[in-house]
């Protein structure tokens, strides 16, 4: 069957405000009828790194947290911290990330806690109902303990999973240090040495000591070290560095889904997704370039797999941005996400999440 999926764009008119437009949306969408008197609401969401400007507002924060209050529920917003080098990969970096980013109590109407802990240690091993690649997803505790779940999404290009929406935030989102390592154990990088030229970027970027320079100059990944978290592809200027498995990225979507159900599974869950300032890089970069099409607008659903869907076949029917990288990477042939990274098949997150139970793969748009 196909689940209902709500859309209005970024337009206002009559006198209201956008918070106003979105507060109606997410109602006609439904998320009244969940139950949310004194319980325990986990907002996951994306606060971005330090230096990045596509991340979602705090507006839009408040708004949700404002309509869940109302309902009688308690929430927080949250987020687990990462495993490369940057300003989330501690709770107190990340805390502070997310203030100097905007999501101070005062903003947003709630505090923020940061799922995993302090060292991002802090996880339950949550078994994964009709998964056919992880048998236990690492979730980040504060996520577990919640009673509902709701997903409040920044859409964006990405570099392995080719977007980043409900599914990726929810699933790799919510791994804890250890689920991230799982999530990523599948691929370990390589290093073309005739493409290296040695400006150490991948290991500025590493929290691990994998790459390491060699007598040569040229960089090489120490395996022993290498958690695969992929973060030494995307910030190689010369596109040295690659997987070794063909499989890696697929494997990566299939265990994104399947963490994302185990967030979700047994729990009220709703999820939002805002389709503007598609990045062509997750908000996990401290920059995030040009968006790749212009804004789209605002979704919300039930499920999150035929959200995805709807809002990645949103963004195919865009026009590409003028000297945005997918304008400068000129593949008409090929669709937006996959001209802006080749090597990866958003698909598999959609399919295989269906798959798995998690929702369903066609949907019906309601427009309101």
């Amino acid at each position: 069957m196909a689940s209902k999926v709500y859309f209005t764009d970024f337009c206002t008119a009559n006198g209201e405000t956008l918070p106003q437009k979105l507060a109606r949306l997410i109602m006609t969408a439904g998320i009244d009828r969940i139950d949310f008197q004194d319980k325990f609401v986990a907002i996951k969401i994306h606060f971005g790194e330090l230096g990045n400007m596509a991340h979602l507002r705090p507006g839009y924060a408040r708004v949700l947290v404002d309509i869940i209050k109302e309902l009688g529920g308690k929430p927080f917003l949250t987020d687990a911290n990462t495993m490369y080098v940057g300003s989330r990969k501690n709770a107190l970096d990340h805390i502070e990330t997310a203030y100097l980013n905007g999501f101070t109590p005062y903003t947003t109407g709630c505090h923020v806690i940061i799922a995993d802990g302090l060292k991002g240690t802090d996880d339950v091993a949550v078994p994964v109902a009709g998964g056919t690649v992880v048998k236990e997803a690492k979730i980040g505790r504060a996520i577990v303990d919640a009673d509902i779940v709701i997903s409040l999404n920044h859409f964006k290009g990405h570099e392995e999973a080719g977007f980043g929406g409900a599914l990726k935030n929810l699933g790799m989102g919510s791994g804890s240090n250890e689920g991230k390592r799982d999530m990523h154990s599948d691929g370990r990088p390589v290093v073309d040495e005739s493409k290296c030229v040695g400006c150490g970027s991948c290991a500025r970027n590493c929290a691990h000591d994998g790459p390491q320079r060699q007598e040569n100059g040229k960089m090489q990944i120490n395996w022993v070290n290498c958690m695969g978290c992929g973060r030494c592809l995307d910030v190689c200027p010369t596109k040295a560095i690659y997987h070794n498995y063909h499989n890696a990225v697929q494997m990566l979507n299939f265990k994104i889904a399947e963490y994302a159900k185990a967030v979700v599974d047994g729990k009220p869950h709703f999820h939002i997704t805002l389709v503007r300032d598609v990045s062509p890089y997750c908000d996990c970069h401290a920059e995030n370039d040009l968006p790749i099409v212009p804004d789209v607008g605002m979704f919300a659903s039930f499920d999150p797999v035929a959200l995805d869907l709807a809002c990645a076949e949103a963004v195919l029917r865009q026009p590409v941005n003028p000297g945005s990288k997918l304008d400068k990477a000129n593949r008409p042939d090929l669709d937006h996400f996959t001209a802006d990274f080749p090597n990866t098949n958003w698909r598999d997150q959609i399919s295989h999440g269906k798959e798995i139970g998690l929702g369903e793969d066609s949907y019906e748009l309601i427009t309101i």
